[in-house]
This record gives structure tokens, C-alpha cells and sequence, in this order.
């Protein structure tokens, strides 16, 4: 008699009762209490906690300057808007990320150029890079995907050659370092998300850190309309008047937003130690399981493991990704997918032509992966519950 699992998906009993999400915020009532004491301020937006929780940020990335915005798009739209990125330039982008990271190139009128991934790191390919630049490049765009920073030397080196500017989307990386360096302090420009999945979270926020002061004061112009001074600023000059004098956006992030930020903040470190105790349990676990392997890690990266993505051997399954999906997801394992390759979404390919086959270690990777839960709260019987589905649903659907 067989002894393979009847699989929920098939009528058998789920590992789970309930779904356990691939990521979600940590609140408590140190935060809850740093946020009704905002409230009951004088200032709930352009307050002293904006300057205050930057500083905080800006002392955990190791850099000089940060600077709070609205949310992790607007930080990166911030960015390029520094760098005056516009019309007619190009700027190199990888492949396997959100759409925000190319979205942005698009918002000031410039290309996004897509250059494919490391396949063990998924990583953007700096050789790729190098032979993706024209005279029209002004900017590199790596993203450290799942939370592994690029290789930030050989980018460096690349963009030094060819005297373009370097930015580090971080959006998944904050609490990781490349060679000794914290994440934050690697680019020209460091964006940051503090969505409820990332590592901590303002509600929706983002932030940009650099160590030049020039971009600093633009970045602080461009999410305050263009405007010179805001509201606070005014009040304490005891002045009405103002200029604006670029065309900014209201990518402002308020006092209660920055007040949560603060609290939150103080606990990266240890939240970022259990993820990366979460993705050691997953690690051995499943370095004897030849059907699926994990994204391969740098030597000189410490991951901060905003996501744990695995790459299926689909050649070894019966099944495609999909059905992996939905019978992960039957036995209450909330997986994801990270991501639809950018250039293969329908905007792109109409708006730039953009076809399947231009970068074919991400569209093959695509096709394989599955995002497993990964966040602080989660207990050692999540875990445990996370690998033995993986187990049984690998089992039954092994070729």
C-alpha cells in the first residue's frame, strides 16, 4: 500500500487549517502607543518626527541623508527625478522585480532598458549591464532581489567607466550588507519600501538614503511639490511665502506614519535575525530534495530575506508551477510568485516592444518559481508546517 499523502487538493486533510500568508506587518502595543501619542501632537504631517525618524534611518543604513516619501515608488520616482533623468536617456533595469522599478524611468519620459539576471542569484548581471550601455544610458537600477544585495563592485566599476549613476533599489534589503557594508550606503541613491510585507513598516512609506547633500535637497523639493519650504518650515520662520520652483509631487510621509517608523525601527535588527533563522530551517530542509532548489546566495552578501523564493526542477515533476501553486496554497501555505518578468507585462510591450526571448534566464526562472512565507511572527510550527507541505506536495508530484 502506498504510503503517499492524499493531497488537499485532492480531498485529503490540509497541513493547515488556517492560511499561513507569505508575509504580513508585526505591530504591538509599543508601536500602537507611539502612534496615538502622534495623534495627540501638534503635528500629524511636516512635523519634527519626519526629520527624527530620517536621522534613525539614515544612522541603520550607514549613510548620511535620508529622505521620507510616500511610499517605495515614490522613492524610486524621487531618485530618478535627482538624478534629472528625462526624456531621450535610458536607464538599465533588471528583468525580476516589481514593476515599480521600471515604472519609474517611464514617469519622467525616459527607457527603461532590461538586462538580464544572475541565474543562481537572480541577481542583475553585471556583464549584462556592460553590454546593455548606449550613449544614451544615464543610470544603472540593480535591485536587490528577495533581500541579497547586487554585486555592488562590479556595478560600481561599470558605472564609473561609463560615468553613469548607480542605484540600489533596496526595497527587500534593509538589515543586509554587501562585504561589510550595510544595504543603504551601496549606491548613488538607496530606495526603500516600508509596505506592511517588508521588514518594517510605516503602513505605506518609503525612503531614499545618499550620502550627497545636493540630492538630498532635491529629493526633499521633489515630494513637497517643487516647493522650497513646507508648512513647519514657514511657521517657524514666521513667514507666509514660498516659491515652487521645480514640478514636484505631494510624496510627503506624515508624522503618524514617521511615529510608527520610529518604533518599528528599533526592531529590524532582531526581525531580520529570525528571517534569516527562517530561511536556515528552510535551507536544510530541503538541500536533499532534488525537485526544487533555493535561490543561490553570495559568499559576500549577509540576505536580509524579505522573501524566501524557490526555484521548481520542473523537469523532475509531473506537474507545471501552477499546479505546485494551487496545491500548496489547498494545504494553507499562502505561497506567491516573485515576479512576472517587467518587460513581459502588457504596457511594456506596447509601449517599447518589448518581446519574450530578451532576457531568458529570468523568463526561464519565472516559470519556476514559488515565494514560501517568510516574516518574524512566524513560530517554529509555521515553519515546520511550511516544509512538510512543500514535502508532500513534492512527493506526490515527483516524476
Amino acid at each position: 500500500m502506498s504510503t503517499v499523502a492524499t493531497l488537499a487538493i485532492n480531498g485529503g486533510s490540509p497541513v493547515r487549517s488556517t492560511m499561513l500568508p507569505y508575509g504580513r506587518q508585526s505591530i504591538d502595543d509599543e508601536d500602537i502607543a507611539a502612534v496615538v501619542a502622534a495623534l495627540r501632537s501638534d503635528w500629524l504631517t511636516t512635523g519634527p518626527l519626519v526629520a527624527e525618524f530620517e536621522r534613525a534611518f539614515a544612522a541603520v543604513t550607514g549613510s548620511t541623508e535620508a529622505v521620507a516619501v510616500a511610499n517605495g515608488t515614490a522613492a524610486l520616482h524621487a531618485a530618478m527625478f535627482a538624478l534629472n533623468i528625462g526624456s531621450g536617456d535610458e536607464v538599465i533595469v533588471t528583468p525580476m522585480t516589481f514593476a515599480a522599478s521600471a515604472n519609474c524611468v517611464v514617469f519622467q519620459g525616459a527607457t527603461p532598458v532590461f538586462a538580464d539576471v544572475d541565474p543562481s542569484t537572480l541577481l542583475i548581471d553585471p556583464e549584462r549591464v556592460a553590454a546593455s550601455i548606449t550613449p544614451r544610458t544615464k543610470a544603472i537600477i540593480a535591485v536587490d532581489y528577495a533581500g541579497q544585495p547586487c554585486d555592488y563592485d562590479a556595478l560600481r566599476a561599470v558605472a564609473t567607466h561609463h560615468n553613469l549613476a548607480l542605484v540600489d533599489d533596496a526595497c527587500h534589503a534593509i538589515g543586509g550588507s554587501y562585504r561589510g557594508r550595510p544595504v543603504g550606503s551601496l549606491a548613488d541613491l538607496n530606495t526603500f519600501s516600508l509596505h506592511p510585507v517588508k521588514h518594517m513598516t510605516t503602513g505605506e512609506g518609503g525612503v531614499i538614503t545618499t550620502n550627497d547633500g545636493e540630492l538630498a535637497r532635491r529629493l526633499r523639493l521633489f515630494r513637497n511639490h517643487g516647493i522650497t519650504t513646507d508648512h513647519r518650515q514657514r511657521e517657524q520662520q514666521g513667514s507666509w511665502f514660498y516659491e515652487m520652483v521645480e514640478l514636484g509631487y505631494n510624496y510627503r510621509l506624515t508624522d503618524i506614519q514617521c511615529a510608527l517608523g520610529l518604533s518599528q525601527i528599533g526592531k529590524l535588527a532582531g526581525w531580520v535575525e529570525r528571517r534569516r533563522a527562517i530561511a536556515a530551517r528552510y535551507d536544510a530542509a530541503f538541500a536533499g530534495m532534488a525537485e526544487l532548489q533555493p535561490v543561490g546566495v553570495r559568499p559576500d552578501a549577509v540576505h536580509a530575506y524579505h522573501i524566501y523564493p524557490i526555484l521548481l526542477n520542473l523537469e523532475l515533476l509531473k506537474v507545471d508551477r501552477a499546479m505546485v501553486f494551487r496545491a500548496l496554497r489547498a494545504e494553507g501555505i499562502g505561497v506567491n510568485v516573485h515576479y512576472v518578468p517587467v518587460h513581459l507585462h502588457p504596457f511594456y510591450r506596447r509601449r517599447f516592444a518589448t518581446l519574450p526571448g530578451m532576457c531568458p534566464v529570468a523568463e526561464a526562472a519565472y516559470e519556476q518559481l514559488i515565494t514560501l512565507p517568510i516574516f518574524p511572527a512566524m513560530n517554529d510550527q509555521d515553519v515546520v508546517d511550511v516544509i512538510t507541505a512543500v514535502q508532500k506536495v513534492t512527493e506526490v508530484y515527483a516524476g
